[in-house]
């Protein structure tokens, strides 16, 4: 089968299409055959190995075949999951990861929510307590993880802020419900977001953009409101922190990230998503926004679509055959 692995040497990556063994599934495992692939910026990351490692995180197919200890799932049947190596052809789900695709999803929907709307219910839901009524800001709105934050924050019934350096895609954001949008890539916006919540500052921040907006958006907070680090694009990985701020409006800081987390706290938040937002998935009531769909073998222009910015939600790779 075909597999596209990342070989990094003296900080320079390069993608490579390899012929592969197609992977045979262990206990608890099932072998999928992919339609399509979901694209995110730390997979494609600098930092991997000088030998190459497989890439890919996120994907939608059929079942091919069962390892062992499987019930519950058959060859035949449509699932999406998180997954190592999903610019592959084939890949191996572990049984805890796998999901049923909703059939209103197209494979291209499907293959956009494993990672990134799970990373999403895990800043608003399980960490960022969001509930009806309350204000979300979101820093850096137009990508990936800011849009599927949105499309969650608004069926849970929050109100929504979001942060964009192009007034182009936050207009296209209102029909999916955002209420304020805000043209600025700088740390500029505290006195928006005060006007916007009548002074009392948003309940949640989701940053997307990294430390050079930190400190303004714990600003934004308001009283036992929350702050979710999920990305850092802008290279800063260093910020101020008031701890007077913190101290004094009781302040919840998280980070997101899925690398230290266990098998089991994975597997509960899976658990937790199919029952609190998968519905949402399968009712219409969030449809995962996919901006462009690359080729299997345009990987390297959906790598560089993503690095330049040039898109609004999430970018799709096809797999052979599907387009």
């Amino acid at each position: 089968m075909q597999s596209y692995w990342m070989k990094t040497l003296d900080n320079e990556s390069t993608l490579e299409l390899r012929d592969v063994a197609r992977p045979e599934p262990g206990t608890r495992q099932l072998l999928v055959r992919l339609h399509a692939a979901g694209m995110n910026r730390g997979e494609l990351l600098t930092g991997l190995s000088a030998a190459g490692k497989a890439v890919g995180m996120e994907g939608a197919g059929e079942v091919v075949k069962l390892g062992a200890d499987i019930s519950g799932f058959q060859p035949g049947d449509r699932v999406m999951g998180r997954c190592t190596a999903a610019f592959s052809e084939y890949v191996l789900m572990d049984l805890h990861e796998v999901m049923r695709m909703p059939a209103a999803l197209s494979w291209e929907e499907a293959a956009s929510v494993p990672l990134t709307f799970m990373v999403v219910y895990d800043m608003l839901v399980e960490q960022g307590r969001l509930v009806a009524s309350e204000w979300l800001l979101v820093n850096g709105i137009s990508s990936g993880v800011g849009v599927a934050a949105l499309q969650t924050a608004k069926a849970l019934g929050a109100r929504v802020i979001g942060t964009s350096g192009s007034a182009e895609k936050l207009a296209r954001l209102q029909p999916l419900g955002l209420d304020i949008g805000l043209c600025t890539r700088k740390a500029d916006f505290f006195e928006a977001v005060m006007q916007a919540t009548v002074n009392k500052g948003v309940n949640l921040v989701v940053n997307a953009v990294g430390g050079s907006v930190f400190a303004e958006g714990l600003r934004c907070l308001a009283f036992e409101g929350r702050h979710a680090t999920v990305g850092y694009v802008d290279g800063e990985l260093q910020a101020e922190l008031d701890l007077e701020t913190l101290h004094m409006k009781r302040l919840h800081l998280f980070g997101v990230s899925n690398k230290l987390r266990t098998r089991e706290q994975r597997a509960r938040s899976v658990a937790g998503f199919i029952t609190d937002v998968l519905p949402a998935l399968a009712d219409g009531r969030i449809r995962p926004l996919v901006d462009k769909v690359f080729a299997f073998g345009e990987l390297a222009a959906a790598k560089a679509c993503m690095d330049a910015n040039q898109h609004l939600g999430k970018i799709v790779l096809a797999m052979p055959g599907e387009r």
